[in-house]
């Protein structure tokens, strides 16, 4: 395995941490829109090409703590108890994601949207990570059912589970200073989404 500190300059983990800082400073100045990678790197010290050796996109930048997080969701979902009934199991992975964010790890292009006008973007870069969550959690129900991920009732519900918690995790966001913890809030929006298809879904 490499070590992040192998090699020359900075470690990965703190080089891709000072682009999103430059980056969040940038947007706060002169909006997402008139931001420009050259600009990003520029403020950070580094290359245009070692820009592109973190993010794909200038958009990745707005998702760093989601994308981490959600880097992990599927081995997750893979250690839930295999007794538990497959919505138990998706909704005690889903909880267990929204515990590891909290007010600190909040993205600025989520708190400060007018500031840095990254509405429309978030909407769109937004839309590749649902549907990839989708993604997992169906397949998660698939495997325990033993049907297959792409069936109607395995992507249906993920669809569900995915929305509710999405719907929680955007309140949750916008409720400013008063915002508690993330976790009690998307268990409240998806447990009644794993109710409804409990039934339904049943191990094999």
């Amino acid at each position: 395995m490499t070590s992040p500190h192998s090699g020359s300059g900075r470690p990965r983990a703190s080089s891709r941490r000072m682009l999103a800082e430059a980056a969040g400073e940038l947007f706060l100045e002169q909006t997402y829109a008139r931001t420009t990678i050259d600009d990003i790197a520029r403020r950070a010290g580094v290359s245009r090409a070692t820009f592109f050796n973190y993010f794909p996109a200038k958009s990745d930048l707005l998702w760093l703590e989601v994308d981490e997080s959600l880097d992990r969701f599927a081995a997750a979902l893979a250690v839930v108890d295999d007794t538990l009934a497959p919505m138990d199991a998706v909704l005690e992975a889903v909880v267990r994601l929204a515990e590891g964010f909290g007010p600190d790890r909040l993205p600025l292009a989520v708190t400060q949207v007018e500031l840095m006008g990254t509405d429309a973007e978030l909407q769109a870069s937004g839309l590749p990570r649902f549907l990839e969550l989708v993604r997992v959690v169906a397949a998660a129900i698939a495997t325990r059912i033993g049907e297959d991920p792409d069936a109607l009732l395995p992507r249906a519900a993920a669809t569900a589970v995915v929305g509710a918690a999405v719907a929680a995790a955007t309140v949750w966001a916008r409720a400013g200073v008063r915002r508690g913890p993330l976790a009690p809030l998307v268990r409240s929006a998806v447990e009644p989404v794993c109710r409804g298809y409990a039934s339904l879904l049943v191990n094999e």
